[in-house]
């Protein structure tokens, strides 16, 4: 039976039938197209709430909430203090980046990343589309504390990146929608190695070790079975702490937990009549509590961990963390001088021309190469002018870009030019992609399954 998201669709169409591949791909896909769709907009309500208040009368007090320190203590093995601003960005970001990884792991297992085929046009243009854009940053910031910025531009908002082309309805192939959602999650991959690597400071051993300790104990908890959601829970918090402590920024933790997560559902599909059996028994009133207690454990097992996590979490981090960081990051002072300082920094024309040509000359030249080389050839219905627009709504970096900023700079001066620039460059890169898409024709799709079945 359908879920209550799937009721829209018959069952007569490809997406809304029982075949493994729309019930694990398609219906996965569209979900989080449709979430990411309405998160981007409270993304842009949270963005503007963040300009007007740090711009307005009140704005000192926008500035004493994020600097409000909150301390935990736990005896002398735990001592956190911390402002609001870094438990939102090191706490809750964690949680987006969480979900960050099971998308990954679960597009890695039984999406498009599954088939090398499939994946090579997105990942190369996704490649293009972050060296292009860091190649030009460098370009304006050779030297410097500014130079720590170059991998701001790297990055795609897929909140705000889908949400534009969501409105752009049937100009856009649903083939085309999915190259743009793979590339921003091989975007993200490059987004997480940058950070991990790159932007890692006062790295203790010990703290690593004693993560890579407790990760391994999560692993170890799969293999034995243990299927106790608050142990999981304990554990990944340690391993948050371990992380944070070792100097990796948390978030990593987050993305790594992500990963380890089961994408397969425990209970292989050659069992399901046994549960069927189970559920039957307890629907007519036969069966006792332990029955029905195996039956409701064994009917969630039918479905992934991955699955099951994102259909929880990912609403949460769309329609709340996500919307709470922008009201954090996004505020910053846009005075006449300011923008005046701004407008001729090396910082903010590197993030502005980074993420708005980069990303169309290393997205489109890119994808020109896999598809000239025979790598890879483009989706039935997609033209180049998709191939362009799309690859100018991919500067739409703000999420992960602010994110970077806030770890490669202390000097506020340098976080504000950064902000303007991401900004600026997130408007224009919505703008010029919404003008060559439109560009594009209408396209009217045929589901080949219903076409074969029509004959």
């Amino acid at each position: 039976m359908a879920s209550h998201d799937d009721l829209p669709f018959s069952p007569l169409t490809w997406i809304g039938g029982e075949r493994r591949l729309a019930r694990r791909v398609g219906r996965p896909v569209r979900n989080f197209l449709r979430i990411e769709a309405a998160g981007g907009i409270l993304l842009l309500i949270a963005t503007i709430a963040a300009l007007v208040w740090a711009n307005s009368p009140w704005s000192d007090s926008y500035h004493d909430i994020l600097e409000t320190h909150i301390s935990i203590h736990v005896g002398d093995l735990v001592h956190l203090d911390e402002s609001v601003l870094h438990w939102i960005n090191d706490g809750l970001m964690a949680i987006f980046f969480f979900v960050v990884g099971l998308e990954i792991k679960r597009e890695l297992v039984v999406g498009e990343l599954r088939d090398p085929r499939a994946a090579a046009l997105p990942a190369i243009a996704a490649i293009g589309g972050m060296v292009v854009p860091a190649a030009i940053f460098i370009a304006f910031n050779s030297s410097g504390p500014e130079f720590d910025g170059w991998g701001i531009p790297m990055a795609t908002d897929i909140a705000f990146a889908v949400g534009v082309v969501s409105l752009l309805g049937n100009r856009v192939p649903s083939a085309m929608k999915v190259f743009l959602l793979t590339l921003a999650i091989v975007d993200d991959i490059g987004a997480i190695a940058v950070i991990a690597i790159f932007y890692t400071d006062d790295f203790s051993s010990g703290w690593f070790l004693v993560a890579m300790a407790a990760i391994l104990l999560v692993l170890v908890m799969r293999v034995v079975k243990i299927w106790w959601i608050p142990a999981y829970v304990l554990v990944g918090a340690f391993v948050w702490l371990a992380v944070f402590e070792s100097g990796i920024h948390a978030t990593i933790a987050g993305v790594v937990l992500g990963l380890i997560t089961p994408a397969v559902p425990l209970l292989p599909e050659s069992e399901e009549e046994d549960v069927d059996d189970v559920i039957r028994a307890a629907v007519r009133g036969d069966a006792s509590a332990p029955v029905v207690r195996r039956a409701n454990f064994e009917l969630k097992e039918k479905v992934s961990v991955v699955e099951r996590l994102e259909d929880v979490l990912h609403p949460f981090s769309s329609y709340l963390i996500i919307p709470i960081f922008a009201l954090a990051n996004a505020g910053v002072e846009l005075s006449g001088d300011t923008l005046r300082e701004a407008a001729t920094a090396p910082l903010t024309l590197g993030v502005v021309f980074g993420l708005v040509v980069g990303k169309i000359v290393g997205v489109s030249l890119a994808t020109g190469i896999a598809v000239k080389s025979g790598i890879a050839r483009l989706p039935r219905a997609a033209t180049w002018t998709h191939v362009f627009g799309l690859s100018a709504i991919a500067g739409i970096g703000f999420t992960v870009s602010l994110f970077i900023t806030g770890l490669a700079f202390d000097d506020a001066l340098l976080v504000d030019e950064a902000r303007i620039g991401i900004l600026a460059a997130s408007a224009i890169a919505a703008v010029v992609g919404v003008l060559i898409l439109l560009r594009a024709k209408a396209v009217v799709e045929v589901d080949i399954d219903d076409a074969e079945a029509a004959k």
